[in-house]
């Protein structure tokens, strides 16, 4: 297939790289486009939600996944809905809510593909009860490197290896997935502050079985003995009961997400720095309440803030930022309070840092939620010595068993990899074996060896 030569980034916009881009709209296109991926190979790409290199890839092709976005079959009886690739779980949440379903696990953003959700085998607020996207996953069609296309269902190594695999096992053409039961479009949240780190975990422990969602804000600027003060987030989809006497009740699945307009003043190029930062998180820690419950929220409000701010990646500066996201056991809090305690005497300027607990993993290979505490934060990436930092911190989080999460990286050392994720040796034996000639190849796999 044609394609146009084009710059592709992460949405960190750290290591931009050229490639050819071509979009293929039908499963014959697809599968032209793989043989046609020349010496450099070929991956599939969605709406670009991964933070570093993972759908880049230097000199070669990218297939842009959005044209196989078609929902084609919904059993709105028994729960499940059969869907392209490249369908947005924004189009899911538009198609299926006013049917009484949601989808079953979402990130920050709803920006995110069918493919994508599988390929980085994405995990939600609700991990620590609904484990990772790939749980829900019924069966997939995955073209591979031979041109053949395959169904592929859960407890078969070819799904284990795709589910989190970052899109090397080959494309993904289709997915069914179980969906959640809802009543309304609203979700019933309580709100609570925490004093300090050690004040966090104890709640997030004590509480989040109480929950079906449950996230904290972290403050990683603050220093002393309000180191890792946080407000705690947690809630569950509001029953129709709880709508009554509201407006909300005449359409209780009506799905309105927020949006600004696009207007490029809105999110001015290299906005955040420390002292922006830092305000930033004085106003909003101050702001929250110190406990509020049952507050009504609009299902966006409560999972997707930021998709309301077009282009909010910008707001670092042109240099981008870089999303650090690690995990580690339960029994390794104290590696938690270091990592916590190192980043604020830092004065890393992270706005957008939240912790979670973990649940039980799920099967696959490569799929970053193992049970126990993970911490995400964002830092621009023109921070003077942040690379040389990240790497200390990466030790630390392997050295307790701990790992990063694949889709958000964009630095991390190729000799650290197999300590952080035990099965990649099979990982890479399945893919020899099923892509000898590595067809399907990315930035991020060459530079991690995978």
């Amino acid at each position: 297939m044609p394609g146009d030569t084009v710059s592709v980034t992460g949405w960190g916009r750290t290591a931009p790289t050229a490639a050819r881009l071509v979009r293929p709209r039908t499963y014959a296109e697809a599968a032209a486009a793989v043989r046609g991926c020349g010496d450099r190979g070929g991956i599939a790409r969605g709406l670009g939600r991964a933070y570093g290199d993972a759908a880049q890839n230097a000199g070669g092709t990218v297939l842009d996944m959005t044209g196989l976005d078609h929902v084609h079959a919904i059993d709105a009886d028994d729960g499940t809905v059969l869907c392209g690739a490249g369908t947005s779980l924004h189009r899911l949440m538009e198609v299926l809510l006013p049917l009484g379903w949601f989808v079953p696990v979402t990130p920050g953003t709803r920006q995110v593909t069918v493919g994508g959700a599988i390929g980085a085998d994405i995990h939600g607020k609700n991990h620590h009860v609904s484990g990772s996207f790939s749980r829900h996953v019924l069966s997939l069609e995955l073209l591979t490197a031979d041109g053949e296309v395959r169904t592929v269902r859960p407890g078969t190594p070819l799904f284990d290896a795709t589910a989190g695999g970052m899109g090397l096992t080959g494309v993904i053409l289709t997915a069914t997935l179980r969906l959640l039961p809802v009543e309304t479009a609203y979700m019933s949240v309580d709100t609570e502050r925490a004093a300090d780190l050690d004040d966090l975990m104890a709640r997030l422990t004590a509480g989040d079985h109480r929950y079906g969602y449950s996230v904290a804000w972290i403050d990683l600027l603050a220093r002393g003995a309000a180191t890792g003060r946080a407000v705690l987030t947690r809630g569950d989809h509001a029953p129709l009961v709880a709508l009554r006497g509201t407006r909300a009740r005449r359409q209780p699945l009506a799905f309105r997400p927020r949006r600004l307009p696009a207007a490029p003043a809105l999110v001015p190029e290299g906005l955040l720095g420390r002292t922006t930062v830092g305000l930033f998180n004085e106003l909003w820690y101050r702001k929250a309440p110190r406990a509020r419950t049952g507050e009504l929220q609009r299902l966006s409000a409560f999972f997707h803030p930021l998709d309301g701010l077009p282009h909010w990646n910008r707001i670092y500066g042109r240099a981008g930022f870089v999303q650090y996201q690690f995990v580690v056991g339960h029994g390794q809090e104290d590696t938690l309070r270091r990592i916590v305690h190192r980043v604020s005497a830092r004065r890393c300027p992270s706005f957008l840092a939240v912790l979670k607990r973990f649940g039980e993993a799920d099967p696959g290979w490569l799929s970053f939620p193992r049970p126990g505490w993970t911490l995400a934060l964002d830092v621009p990436s023109g921070l003077p010595g942040l690379g040389r930092f990240l790497d200390e911190l990466d030790e630390e989080v392997a050295t307790a068993g701990g790992r990063v999460y694949l889709a958000k990286d964009s630095r991390l050392r190729p000799e650290l990899l197999a300590a952080m994720y035990p099965r990649l040796d099979e990982f890479r034996a399945l893919r020899a074996e099923l892509d000898p000639a590595g067809v399907f190849t990315s930035d991020l796999a060459r530079r991690l060896d995978l």
